[in-house]
């Protein structure tokens, strides 16, 4: 059998910890400038609604009910992102006056 060639392997572990310890700074951003936010996966927090919705009431009782809520839901977050309240974006499409995003450049 060959001898392994090159540096050995530092294991997950280590190369995680010498990550957060090369990028502390960053890490701990969220802890000292509360705009940034805990983690920034945010689709992933998006979705996490859609998983709420269906464990609580086991499914969708039809695809179009899955696509209205996930339109519906898609419409508030990008405005909540937008920095509108989801009650105010909520009551205006209520209304009959729903607001729009504003479009990326």
């Amino acid at each position: 059998m060959a001898e392994a060639r090159g540096r050995p392997a530092k294991g997950k572990i280590r190369a995680l910890v010498e990550r957060l310890a090369r990028y502390e700074a960053a890490v701990l951003r969220f802890a000292h400038d509360f705009g940034v936010p805990f983690a920034n996966n945010l689709a992933e927090r998006d979705l996490r609604m859609l998983k709420l919705q269906q464990k609580v009431s086991g499914c969708f009782r039809s695809m179009a009910g899955a696509a209205a809520f996930c339109t519906i839901r898609s419409y508030v977050s990008t405005l909540v992102k937008q920095g509108k309240t989801a009650f105010a974006v909520l009551f205006a499409a209520v209304a009959g006056q729903p607001l729009s995003p504003a479009l990326a450049n």
